[in-house]
């Protein structure tokens, strides 16, 4: 591994960037693109299906000069953003495929850590629309859409039935409602009602972004101002506050990310969950999950009809310091291409970023999941594609922390978080 030097100009930048419309692209003076070949290296996350290794075998075979090794980032998305920045801040060619969260794209873009991907190397008509725009940055795509999706309702079908339920919820009283009905039968004493990601974490930034959403407030508005305090908004912060105090949200749920939660409703501990849909596979697994069978999915609930989920996904880009570039954004357009991402899409349950995949017959026999995925994608909404966003996310989690665990009262959070997102952003 060779390391070039920081150029301070970097670290200048990082403090003066805002909103991505506003920040320079300028940059750190990263290398331009090359046409290198050879090995490279594939930055990205752990796959609990051992599929990506199988498709980087397949490619290896073909390519022996331009072989692909995969090294896996930590599991917390913080942890593998923060391993990413420091390869990219030390400007090392250690990794030449980079693995991005979709709301990272803009501060990788911004900083010139990624290269813009040649027009023509995707099938750009061939991806889920608001995926497509999550590689994006100012008007030019940086990073192919590979995993895209949005936040889910898993429920307990066969409690739901057994308790007179007809059906998933659609509101959140409804879903308190069914709760209530479970609880009170033989099977469901002493089972937790309703779970998401609270840890003090980006999924917090997510559940946080859904309750505002689903109450029909907003985050930001679309000239890129803090919304925290309108009335919506602050009542997506108080379901989530009541929720807990109420015993909505188990008590335990407060240091949950997605792992955590996935485990509780696969051993029974939950009625509904809300997570992505990779947990479909998991969940589903005769051995090894307690309800194999017995679960359904559908879109979040909200508070007066279906929730607003937040988009999700990993989107795929070129090291702006791989010294193999040409190789790099072959080994992309392979894997996001459409038959890697049939096969991929027949061997474990991520909803990926191919438009087809989600009205074909076969895939949805394989994954019954994917109409109420796609009804929530419609809803969805992209997290604040804010170069900061990093620093947004840490305030959101500060701040919604404090409301929920009982610190500070929702009007009070909800004002420090507006001014704390109004200064990172220079926006009133």
């Amino acid at each position: 591994m060779t390391i070039r030097s920081l150029r301070g100009g970097a670290a200048a930048l990082s403090l003066a960037l805002a909103m991505s419309g506003c920040g320079d692209s300028s940059g750190s003076g990263a290398p331009e693109s090359n046409d290198g070949r050879g090995p490279i290296t594939v930055a990205t996350g752990k796959d609990l299906t051992q599929t990506v290794p199988k498709l980087v075998a397949d490619w290896n075979a073909g390519h022996p000069e331009e072989k692909v090794r995969l090294v896996e980032l930590p599991e917390d998305g913080d942890q593998a953003r923060q391993q990413l920045v420091q390869n990219m801040q030390i400007e090392s060619d250690a990794y030449d495929v980079v693995r991005l969260d979709a709301v990272w794209t803009a501060e990788f873009a911004a900083r010139r850590w990624i290269m813009p991907l040649p027009d023509g190397l995707v099938d750009t008509g061939s991806f889920v629309p608001p995926a497509l725009e999550t590689g994006k940055y100012r008007g030019r795509l940086y990073a192919a859409p590979w995993l895209t999706g949005t936040g889910v309702l898993y429920y307990r079908e066969d409690l739901l039935s057994k308790a007179g339920v007809n059906g998933p919820p659609k509101t959140w009283d409804e879903m308190r409602d069914a709760c209530a009905k479970v609880q009170r039968i033989p099977e469901g004493e002493g089972i937790g009602c309703y779970a998401g990601q609270y840890g003090k974490y980006e999924g917090l930034m997510v559940n946080y972004s859904e309750a505002v959403q689903s109450a029909g407030g907003e985050v930001f508005d679309s000239s890129g101002r803090p919304q925290v305090t309108t009335p919506q908004a602050k009542a997506g912060l108080r379901f989530l506050v009541d929720a807990f105090k109420d015993g909505t949200i188990p008590e335990k749920a407060i240091t949950f990310k997605e792992e955590e939660g996935r485990r509780a409703f696969q051993e029974g501990d939950l009625v509904f969950h809300r997570n992505w849909a990779y947990v479909y596979a998991l969940a589903s697994a005769e051995d090894g999950s307690e309800v194999a069978g017995r679960f359904g999915v559908a879109p979040i609930p909200g508070e007066d009809g279906l929730g607003s989920g937040t988009l999700g996904g990993n989107n795929l880009a070129v090291s702006a310091f791989s010294e193999h570039q040409a190789t790099a954004r072959d080994f992309i357009a392979h894997i996001v291409s459409p038959e890697i991402q049939r096969e991929y899409g027949r061997a474990q349950s991520f909803p990926l970023s191919l438009a087809a995949l989600y009205d074909d017959p076969a895939m949805i026999k394989r994954y019954p999941y994917l109409p109420a995925l796609k009804k929530g994608m419609d809803n969805a909404r992209p997290r604040p594609v804010v170069v900061r966003y990093s620093e947004v996310s840490v305030a959101v989690q500060e701040h919604v922390t404090a409301a929920i665990t009982g610190g500070r009262p929702v009007d009070r959070a909800a004002g420090d978080l507006q001014k704390a997102l109004a200064a990172l952003t220079d926006q009133p």
